[in-house]
């Protein structure tokens, strides 16, 4: 038996199976909250959709057979790669919903903050499985430092979304790196005596998100508008929901944002489509796709490959818990999209390139360190 066949043999196909029947249950419920929109450009999100999950599938492949620690020498040219465009993006970057975050180069449309965001994960995982003897407050100031950069850089869009996913990303990297768990307390705190400050520093539409979340029934026709109807849609959705492409709902109607359904409320229009037990089959799929990931960590054969599945069953974690919260108003709305399963190419494509480094981890678990 060849290598390659070994190794293609040897994926880890549980959480090839998983990812891909998210990414194609994510074509269809985009499909049947866009479907009667007369809009052209709407009638194409699916199909967009279906062609970014076609690539992120192979690019997932591809990872999945490269060894994962090749990253140490792609991390940092990434990370800087995210840091250009990011900036570029300051410049000549799209405005949607007042945040100057997408970035057109040619056919392709992305958000710089998504590839950022993996490139961080690389690095700081690279960092902190090479200097594990440096002294824990050095460590956790170079590790603020390389996460510090690209967040002034979102938070300058302004996309306070993507900042709030740094959090429990980092934490959750520094705990699994060995940091102290004094230094971890310490940034908590320091952190939450911060928010009162951050909150002035918001801009007013996101300040009204924060209200809005706090007390709903403040302005039910103008900020807290979408976070009622996101509610209403979830709760009429019943036991089983009203059914695929079921007409009269508040995805037809309109009250759901039609700028907005097909990737931060699409998580409402399941509910209402599919009910309790699609919403729930969703989060069971989600939650099996993260415990096969922490499965790979432990079986992760050094400190690099571990803080890189960490890392990115973290990040998916967040994005699932922000999304799914905002909709059902127990988070305030930030625009998080719904990994695999919102309308952002580029973003199941990081996806699913994380993915596939978690699955080199598995595969390449009995190949000796260098």
């Amino acid at each position: 038996m060849t290598p390659f066949l070994r190794k293609l043999l040897g994926l880890n196909w549980l959480l090839a199976v998983t990812m891909l029947a998210l990414a194609v249950f994510g074509v269809v419920a985009i499909y049947s909250a866009t479907y009667m929109r007369q809009d052209p450009v709407a009638a194409e999100f699916w199909r967009k959709q279906a062609s970014w999950v076609a690539v992120g599938f192979f690019a997932f492949i591809v990872t999945s057979l490269i060894d994962y620690r090749w990253i140490k020498w792609g991390a940092l040219p990434m990370y800087f790669a995210g840091l250009f465009f990011l900036i570029l993006t300051r410049f000549i970057g799209t405005k949607v919903y007042g945040s100057r975050s997408w970035l057109h180069l040619g056919p392709i449309n992305f958000q710089p903050a998504q590839l950022a965001v993996v490139a961080g994960i690389m690095v700081i995982a690279l960092f902190l499985s090479q200097f594990r003897d440096m002294h824990p407050m050095l460590r956790l100031i170079i590790c603020s430092a390389i996460a510090g950069a690209p967040c002034l850089l979102i938070l300058m869009q302004p996309d306070l979304g993507e900042v709030i996913i740094w959090g429990p990303v980092i934490l959750a990297l520094l705990f699994v790196g060995q940091m102290p768990l004094r230094y971890l307390l310490c940034v908590v705190l320091i952190v939450v005596a911060f928010i009162p400050v951050a909150y002035v520093g918001l801009k007013p539409y996101q300040q009204e998100r924060i209200t809005a979340f706090i007390n709903p029934d403040i302005d039910r026709q103008g900020s807290a508008w979408a976070i009622n109807q996101s509610l209403i849609a979830i709760g009429s959705g019943g036991w089983s929901g009203k059914g695929f492409k079921a007409p009269n709902t508040q995805i037809e109607l309109g009250f759901l944002p039609s700028t907005a359904v097909h990737n931060d409320y699409i998580f409402s229009a399941i509910g209402e489509q599919w009910g309790f037990l699609g919403g729930v089959t969703l989060l069971s799929a989600f939650g099996l796709l993260l415990l096969t990931c922490l499965f790979v960590a432990w079986k992760a054969s050094d400190m690099f490959g571990l803080l890189l599945v960490i890392g990115i069953t973290t990040l998916i974690f967040t994005h699932v818990f922000q999304n799914v919260g905002m909709t059902i108003s127990i988070l305030p709305i930030t625009g998080v999209p719904l990994p695999l399963i919102s309308y952002s190419g580029s973003f199941a494509l990081m996806i699913m390139f994380g993915l596939g480094i978690v699955n080199s981890v598995w595969v390449h678990r009995k190949v000796p360190v260098r």
